[in-house]
């Protein structure tokens, strides 16, 4: 960037990478920042290095935690017969403010998307598959995936999959928008959609 100097510019293109911080949002949140005092922004750098060193996936569901397995595995409170699997470990976050849903989730890390080159095998699908013959308890599998393309061959390929293991598998029902995305759906229209899931046919 013209007339700015390097360190700051530097600033401004790494926070544009971030997702939703376009430009003109980059460039406002970097020059408060280098405006702010040392020990602000050296408690946020701190925060951030802190965050990425300590928070990983859980090595059962996938989703963030800073101990292993993560709180709602570890939870004897939460309905072990239920599995939701959702996409992202985000995802979690958006089904847990609903405060509808009491079982555990598993994460995919994705969506089955040929042209991205993304296929089963990239997915957590047999974890899935390994967490329903190690935990025998398991009677229902909700999928909890965006309404979009990817998102509807991912649910009707895990339907198929799962069919020979002797679950229900069962997917949001209405509420979610065509091609919506968990992340962007407030808490009554997820609470509303666990709870009229239906089943998906294999």
């Amino acid at each position: 960037m013209a007339h700015l100097p390097e360190p700051l510019a530097g600033l401004i293109s790494e926070l544009s990478k971030l997702p939703g911080v376009g430009p003109r949002s980059a460039e406002r949140i970097a020059l408060h920042l280098v405006q702010s005092g040392r020990a602000d922004t050296r408690l946020l750098a701190d925060a951030i290095v802190n965050a990425s060193e300590k928070i990983q996936p859980c090595q059962i569901c996938g989703a963030l935690t800073e101990i292993q397995p993560c709180g709602i595995c570890g939870d004897a409170r939460r309905d072990p017969s239920l599995i939701c699997v959702v996409e992202r470990a985000v995802d979690i976050l958006s089904l847990e403010k609903s405060g509808i849903y009491h079982g555990r989730y598993h994460v995919l890390g994705g969506k089955i998307s040929p042209v991205d080159g993304i296929g089963p095998e990239d997915l957590r699908i047999a974890q899935l598959e390994q967490r329903l013959v190690e935990q025998p308890g398991i009677q229902e599998i909700i999928i909890a995936l965006g309404s979009d393309v990817e998102g509807d061959a991912t649910s009707y390929y895990l339907a198929k999959r799962l069919a020979p293991k002797g679950v229900k598998v069962t997917r949001l029902a209405q509420g979610m928008a065509v091609g919506a995305s968990l992340e962007y759906a407030d808490e009554l229209t997820l609470g509303r959609a666990i709870e009229g899931r239906r089943a998906l046919e294999s």
